[in-house]
């Protein structure tokens, strides 16, 4: 029984470490699969090597993506099983509309992978999670910084209407056309009332209001936080 506490931290900073490095180690894949080439004395062979590299890139990208996506679901056990204070259903959402939005949109429609929107949305998640992990797997340490603790509070308050409005929300809008041309998914929507096509109108519509409410738990979290950790410095 006396071992068990010690246990949850360590498996988290393992956790966080591990998310930390590879989303890091992604970041240079997302540039330089959507650096545009545009040298005028390129000449034909060039050109289709470099479509052929980012092709390869963006797919190393998407695969890796998914696998972190897909591991990211220990958050939310985490957040069930208490031992991080973040609230469940908010975890959940977040996971939830992440997952959806790589592995039943981004991963089925060839036509909208190359879009700004897929990289204004990875180097959204990316330079948020790359600011959160560290800090979680130093707080599983007992480890505080300052700066770290501010800019975990503060970067969302960009980053997170990025990657939801030019990127998420606009990706599955300019996906919407293939998804009705297609009738993705009409082998489980057939047995609903509604088409995959309208469950997607539905999102976008729902999208806003539930990021909101996301956004707005984020900033009171931030006052917390933050005046928290103003009172320890006093002190």
């Amino acid at each position: 029984m006396g071992a068990r506490p010690r246990q949850g931290p360590q498996q988290l900073l393992l956790h966080q470490i591990c998310q930390w490095s590879l989303r890091l180690c992604r970041r240079p894949h997302l540039l330089a699969a959507h650096i545009p080439f545009s040298s005028p004395e390129s000449v034909r062979r060039t050109i289709i090597t470099h479509v052929c590299c980012c092709w390869v890139l963006f797919s190393l990208c998407v695969l890796l993506e998914g696998f972190l996506q897909t591991i990211s679901f220990v958050e939310v056990v985490h957040a069930a099983a208490g031992l991080v204070p973040s609230g469940v259903m908010l975890a959940l959402m977040q996971w939830g509309g992440r997952t959806h939005f790589l592995l039943a949109i981004l991963r089925q429609i060839p036509e909208v992978q190359g879009l700004p929107s897929v990289f204004i949305t990875f180097m959204s998640w990316s330079m948020t999670e790359v600011i959160r992990y560290p800090h979680y797997a130093l707080s599983c340490i007992g480890i505080s910084l300052s700066w770290l603790t501010y800019l975990r509070y503060t970067a969302f308050i960009i980053l997170y209407p990025i990657g939801i409005a030019p990127g998420e929300m606009w990706l599955m809008y300019q996906a919407l056309p293939f998804i009705k041309e297609r009738n993705l998914y009409a082998d489980f929507f057939g047995r609903l009332s509604i088409s995959y096509y309208h469950f997607v109108l539905a999102v976008l519509i729902c999208y806003p209001v539930l990021w909101l409410k996301l956004y707005l738990h984020l900033f009171r979290q931030r006052g917390s936080k933050l005046g928290k950790h103003q009172t320890k410095k006093k002190v």
